[in-house]
């Protein structure tokens, strides 16, 4: 991923996605406080209203997108995935869901994150593009490959065009968990070989999700994935992690525009 500053705020691309406008968003750059220090984009964790929506505002002035035209949906760690045709007036979210895709241009997909996967998705060939947000819940009920086949139902598109990105999220070295999320892992993946690793010391579980979610696009026939590898929970300097500050924190923000 390439890192970019645009006067105080920093932000990821991937290297695939040549000129399309897209960025998954850090922690700097913004105007909240405290806690949320200081690009919080989420609106449900407490933080002042006025300084999430300045925020907002920050990010897509930095893309150069139409704040106006922004589109994102209630997250419930799901993989139900939204068509987008565009905001729905008096509405600040479309649907419960955690995918959203779109053929149609000045659309801006919006999600916020805090250890969870942010995934995007490209085809340059049917101008279509797609997004989602995948914890362990999100990922063992495919979250990811979803939002692709919904790509090819709705639009045509053909997986060898598809080009995907697994954005920032906590690293399978910091993410513990217990033995429900491995049986899940199991049951969806049909194994945890390369998903799960155990410490030979105490044989607690650590899960890969960027593992996970790249086998699951692999396995709808998506080939072409960047995955990033930054880790959320040690990398607090620029992410707010969910797990690393024990549930005091921001989301940042990614937006995806055609």
């Amino acid at each position: 991923m390439r890192r970019i500053t645009c006067e105080g705020l920093v932000y990821y691309q991937f290297e695939t996605f040549g000129g399309i406008k897209h960025g998954i968003f850090t922690r700097l750059g913004g105007i909240s406080i405290a806690t949320w220090t200081t690009l919080n984009t989420g609106g449900n964790v407490g933080d002042n209203p006025i300084a999430v929506r300045q925020n907002h505002e920050r990010m897509y002035a930095a893309l150069e997108v139409e704040a106006s035209r922004a589109c994102t949906v209630w997250q419930v760690h799901g993989s139900d995935a939204v068509i987008v045709d565009g905001p729905v007036r008096g509405r600040r979210w479309l649907a419960l869901a955690d995918a959203m895709v779109t053929d149609r241009p000045d659309t801006p997909l919006v999600m916020r994150y805090a250890d969870c996967t942010p995934i995007m998705l490209y085809d340059p060939t049917q101008g279509v593009i797609g997004m989602a947000h995948a914890g362990w819940r999100g990922t063992v009920v495919g979250a990811a490959s979803n939002t692709a086949k919904t790509m090819m139902q709705a639009y045509g598109c053909k997986p060898a065009n598809l080009r995907a990105g697994i954005g920032p999220s906590i690293g399978p070295s910091r993410y513990q968990v217990g033995e429900e999320v491995v049986e899940a892992v199991q049951t969806y993946f049909g194994t945890t070989d390369g998903l799960i690793q155990r410490d030979a010391s105490d044989n607690t579980a650590y899960f890969d999700l960027w593992a996970a979610n790249r086998l699951d696009l692999c396995r709808v026939g998506v080939e072409q994935i960047e995955v990033a590898g930054i880790c959320t929970a040690q990398n607090t300097d620029e992410f707010f992690s969910h797990r690393a500050e024990k549930g005091r924190t921001g989301r940042f923000g990614a937006v995806l525009s055609l």
